[in-house]
């Protein structure tokens, strides 16, 4: 429908992309507005900032003003999604084998505060992504090796922004205290968390159904509360598919 303030369309977000108990992933609720925004065109890359958490099976109005997209309700905003003209830095690439491996030494098995997430939690095979960034040796960075399930496509068959960018998500999370540089005294332990507040990214390449991926994370950065993070998801021989960057939040002791 057509209002005054633009194009208004609804979204409902499943329980199936969970993030937070009862609040959507924000990989998936971000790449879910980029793709409204771009269609299918990944000419730049878009940011999208949360501004609070996104609730599950809920009707929200999606408005589509100039270059803008804004998710609320007739109460709250709760993020907006704009184009930027920005190159990304992606984490290099790991190799598929070297990152499936690092996976043993995911944090998320010794404590996950939110094992029941679409991307990382720890959920049966083919419901969830299953993607556990473990460190990698003498990188920096964490890495896992990304099978896509097949029941992750639209209904053309292709794998949507929604899924690439869940994939590009909670690695950079996890690189605050998965990685090989991680300090107790620096990072959040495990079991603890943190909420996503804006992420950036850019889709370069398809995804397919039971290909396997390379996702790769690093730290960037952190001031005060405010955790930094870059990732990438790489093809076998390392072409690279899509990279981000993201801020998360810590909440307050």
């Amino acid at each position: 429908m057509t209002t005054a303030a633009g194009l208004q369309t609804v979204l409902t977000v499943p329980e199936r992309f969970r993030g937070p108990e009862g609040t959507a992933n924000g990989g998936w609720i971000s790449g879910t507005l980029a793709g409204l925004l771009t269609g299918a065109c990944h000419d730049s890359a878009v940011e999208v900032t949360l501004h609070r958490p996104v609730p599950l099976e809920t009707e929200l109005g999606v408005a589509h003003v100039g270059n803008t997209l804004a998710l609320g309700d007739a109460e709250r905003h709760l993020a907006e999604a704009i184009p930027v003209a920005e190159h990304l830095t992606p984490p290099p690439f790991v190799p598929f084998t070297d990152a499936a491996r690092a996976e043993a030494g995911f944090a998320g098995l010794r404590g996950h505060a939110i094992a029941g997430c679409f991307a990382c939690g720890l959920r049966e095979p083919g419901d969830g992504l299953r993607i556990f960034p473990g460190p990698v040796p003498e990188t920096g960075a964490v890495a896992a090796g990304w099978r896509v399930p097949v029941n992750v496509t639209d209904e053309d068959g292709v794998v949507p922004d929604s899924i690439i960018w869940s994939a590009l998500d909670c690695v950079t999370f996890w690189a605050h205290f998965g990685g090989p540089d991680a300090s107790p005294d620096d990072h959040p332990q495990p079991g603890q968390s943190a909420l996503l507040g804006r992420l950036t990214a850019q889709v370069y390449r398809r995804v397919y159904p039971l290909g396997r991926y390379s996702v790769v994370g690093r730290v960037s950065g952190r001031e005060g509360r405010k955790l930094f993070g870059e990732s990438a998801v790489y093809e076998v021989d390392g072409t690279l598919v899509a990279a981000a960057k993201a801020t998360w939040i810590v909440p307050r002791a």
